[in-house]
């Protein structure tokens, strides 16, 4: 255990991500890193504080935490969740009762209690009620430190630290919202050495074949689509340097062993001139590996933004199609063209890169017709995955505020295979959950059929994989018949079905 002078305080950091109440995400098996909690921990590391750190990501129960409690007998307990993750701005029930549990865990053995997430930036007076001291809103590396040492000092004028919610005289205090970082190269790099990656590792094996590890380049998106929340890095988009992030590469490579990099950024290489530059870095320092990434259509559609991605290790690009019906995407100010989509797919595919998408259904006034367009170009342009989801209302987003006087039962989904529609809309709940199974069938069974049709034109590139996916028409043709049935049988209207 590390020595400490009596004016340190000493930290235990964690996070409420909890894999096994994810099922969906217990059984994909990918699981990656808390990022941003070990971000946090390496810069209360870098100015001398003893931290110890809890990984929450495998365990059973939030109760698990509480012998590691007992042995560091830390004075103060945070909780810091990854906001890189798309999986912890969704806000999760099941995450949040879990964090609720640590924190009445952690004041019964004495500790402050610090909170950093999207769902506490968005709710901090809900997390103040369940017993946490203290809410770090918004991007959080620098406000921790400096209430760590405030708390240290014995100083308790919190008022000017920024970016902080507490409970004064009976009453909730929010202080001065505090700015976005500019040098993410000043950021000491994530304490990699603190965490058992070897779980990680094993998992992606056993379900991947590979390991896959996570890394951000970037902070925030400065893009303004009207259904997406950026509660911890805003609407700033700040960048590292290539060289910054090819350093850290090497060091992951060297230490962990990795074959494969999630960029976990909203967008990754917006700024103009940095994918090439860091293409340039991989090429020199020999850093063979393959990355998947997120992009914008219209950006990649720039320079030669996908032949440099490519000549970097790219592999895989997951794009925010959201909807194949022009009208959508201008209802969610999403700035892009179904043409363009087509043409950054086709573009993709060309280069060697695979192209992915994200699918929203269920936006307000999103018609059959606007569903139809969206999957015949799906099934038209057939993407290597597509990840469906129906609209899920965030706070801080003008769709929230359209739809926030309906939320009054449920404003939240207890997991991520949820999908659960909260608002009215077109259709009934049920018609969106059968849409999701329908679309993912329909997507197989043409898939399959473009296998079938690749074997007969080029029979000498012939291999067990696509055998197989040949083969899978078999099951999906009468399955995504069947479920276009049942989706038949929920196609009436809402207020119909009300009534």
């Amino acid at each position: 255990m590390e020595s400490y002078s009596p004016g340190m305080k000493k930290i235990l950091i964690t996070h409420s991500y909890f894999l096994r109440f994810d099922p969906k995400q217990w059984t994909t098996g990918k699981p990656y890193a808390p990022l941003g909690t070990l971000y946090a921990a390496a810069v209360l590391r870098k100015h001398g504080y003893p931290v110890a750190f809890f990984d929450t990501m495998f365990v059973r129960t939030p109760e698990s935490v509480i012998p590691r409690i007992t042995d560091e007998k830390p004075d103060i307990f945070v909780i810091y969740d990854d906001g890189f993750n798309y999986l912890t701005k969704m806000c999760l029930q099941n995450m949040r009762d879990a964090a609720f549990k640590m924190i009445r865990l952690a004041k019964d053995k004495g500790c402050t209690v610090i909170i950093s997430s999207s769902d506490s930036t968005d709710r901090y007076e809900m997390y103040l009620q369940a017993g946490a001291d203290f809410i770090l809103l918004g991007e959080a590396e620098q406000s921790l430190l400096e209430l760590t040492q405030s708390l240290a000092a014995g100083n308790t004028d919190y008022f000017s630290i920024e970016g902080l919610a507490f409970a004064h005289n009976h009453a909730v205090v929010k202080t001065k919202h505090r700015n976005v970082m500019r040098d993410l190269d000043a950021l000491p790099f994530p304490a990699w050495d603190m965490i058992d990656m070897e779980p990680y590792r094993d998992m992606w094996l056993k379900h991947a074949g590979y390991f896959s590890m996570n890394m951000g380049t970037t902070r925030g998106c400065p893009f303004k689509c009207n259904w997406c929340a950026k509660p911890i890095y805003g609407n700033r988009y700040n960048s590292r340097s290539p060289q910054n992030v090819v350093t850290e590469l090497k060091m992951l490579r060297q230490k962990f062993r990795f074959n494969h990099i999630w960029f976990c950024d909203d967008i990754f290489g917006l700024k103009p001139g940095w994918v090439k530059e860091f293409a340039n870095l991989v090429e020199k320092e020999s850093l063979a590996f393959t990355f998947k990434m997120q992009g914008r259509v219209d950006l990649l559609l720039q320079e030669n933004n996908i032949q440099d991605l490519k000549r970097a290790g790219c592999d895989n690009i997951w794009m925010g199609a959201e909807s194949g019906s022009q009208r959508i995407l201008d209802a969610m100010d999403k700035g892009t063209t179904v043409e363009q989509i087509y043409k950054a797919t086709r573009l993709l595919k060309k280069t060697g890169i695979k192209p992915s998408f994200f699918i929203q259904f269920g936006y307000l006034s999103e018609t059959k017709e606007d569903i139809g367009k969206t999957i015949h170009m799906i099934n038209e342009l057939l993407p290597y995955e597509i990840g469906i989801s129906v609209s899920y209302p965030l706070p801080g987003t003008v769709f929230f505020d359209k739809v926030k006087s309906q939320l009054v039962h449920k404003t939240n989904w207890k997991d991520s295979d949820e999908l659960a529609l909260m608002f009215s809309n077109t259709y009934q709940p049920a018609f969106y959950k059968q849409l999701h199974r329908y679309v993912h069938k329909s997507y197989q069974k043409h898939l399959a059929f473009e296998n079938i049709k690749q074997l007969f034109e080029h029979p000498f590139r012939m291999s067990i994989s696509r055998v197989k996916k040949a083969l899978s028409a078999i099951y999906y043709l009468p399955a995504s018949y069947i479920d276009k049935l049942k989706l038949r049988q929920l196609e009436k209207p809402a207020h119909e079905h009300a009534g």
